[in-house]
């Protein structure tokens, strides 16, 4: 339920006419088939509905996705078989994609259930059960998510009332957690083996309490590629809206590579120093870092950036984060005209 601020710094690397131009050409070459062990992981909310535009894409953008997500070049799955794929150390297509769609918002069932049904495109739906338990005519009924669910939709737990897990404790975002999961699997059938974090709002002591839950993974709300490798309990997923949907922009996010890393500095996203020292180590080879580029949401220039031995990328910022949700973005030139693209959250009490 935010606005996409994650793409910011992204769109800044990414803005020049020419070079956005030139990366499409390159992706509207034939491309040959090639095994990956990287997925982009969509993220939507609403679907049709002007009043919202940080959370909504229109129906015109929806439908453009579809037909690019069906024009042969990628492969959409379910996000189960993306992560078992991680989990049990098999290859996934080239251009791999997985949906999901938090809330459960009427428009879900309204707009894109139909559409992504008649394309053949699955998806996961991440439920908070108190709005539907409501009633809320804002929100789908139990009777339309197991419609869904009868035909191939995956249901998640998106706990109960949506809150701002983030210094609450366990045992109050446990039982959200547990009462949620409970009623999805009463109300479906399904027991989701799925968690998104409401807001994309996580620590370290919500990380393990996802793991703990029994969840195969866990899911966040910043841009970045997922990757075998990843920490599975904190993955990226690229948000739509209205403002960062045009379909070139889409474009170049479903044909995204990552940049594989591990070693996080600070690996908590709730940040202790501020602003604090930032920095990773790539896990795989992805040709000279000359051209990457981290920028913080909170700053109109990219930060200081020094690469060590190769393989080990330092960032520096010049300003304290503000308080609440911010993050940074790490792009790079990659093969054919695509880009690499890793993200990290942060969160100041």
């Amino acid at each position: 339920m935010t606005v996409d601020t994650q793409t910011m710094g992204a769109r800044k690397r990414l803005g020049l006419r020419a070079v956005l131009m030139a990366a499409l050409l390159c992706l509207l070459a034939p491309q040959a088939a090639m095994a990956a062990d990287s997925a982009v992981i969509l993220l939507y909310h609403r679907f049709g509905d002007a009043r919202y535009p940080s959370t909504n894409v229109t129906v015109e953008q929806l439908e453009a996705h579809i037909a690019e997500l069906t024009s042969g070049a990628y492969t959409v799955l379910p996000v189960a078989e993306i992560i078992a794929a991680y989990q049990n150390g098999r290859a996934l297509p080239d251009r791999t994609v997985g949906i999901t769609i938090d809330d459960a918002y009427a428009s879900v069932y309204e707009v894109a259930y139909p559409r992504f049904r008649a394309a053949g495109l699955p998806f996961t739906l991440f439920v908070s059960t108190e709005p539907v338990d409501a009633g809320d005519g804002d929100f789908m009924t139990w009777d339309q998510i197991r419609e869904m669910t009868a035909h191939g939709a995956d249901i998640g737990n998106h706990t109960v009332t949506h809150l701002h897990m983030i210094g609450l404790g366990d045992a109050r975002n446990g039982e959200e957690i547990t009462r949620a999961q409970s009623r999805i699997t009463e109300m479906t059938g399904q027991a989701p083996v799925f968690f998104a974090y409401p807001y994309g709002e996580f620590g370290t002591a919500e990380m393990s309490l996802a793991e703990r839950s029994g969840f195969r993974a866990a899911f966040g709300q910043y841009s970045g590629v997922t990757h075998a490798g990843a920490h599975m309990f904190s993955l990226p997923r690229f948000a739509m809206n209205e403002s960062y949907a045009d379909k070139d922009r889409f474009r170049l996010v479903v044909n995204a590579l990552p940049i594989p890393a591990r070693e996080y500095v600070p690996f908590d996203p709730v940040l202790g120093p501020n602003p604090p020292p930032f920095g990773f180590t790539l896990m795989a080879d992805v040709g000279s870092l000359s051209q990457l580029a981290c920028y913080p949401s909170h700053m109109d220039k990219p930060a200081k950036t020094e690469i060590l031995g190769g393989k080990r990328v330092e960032v520096r910022f010049d300003a304290p984060f503000p308080p609440g949700r911010s993050r940074i973005n790490c792009t790079m030139p990659g093969p054919d005209g695509r880009w690499r693209w890793l993200g990290r959250p942060f969160f100041v009490r």
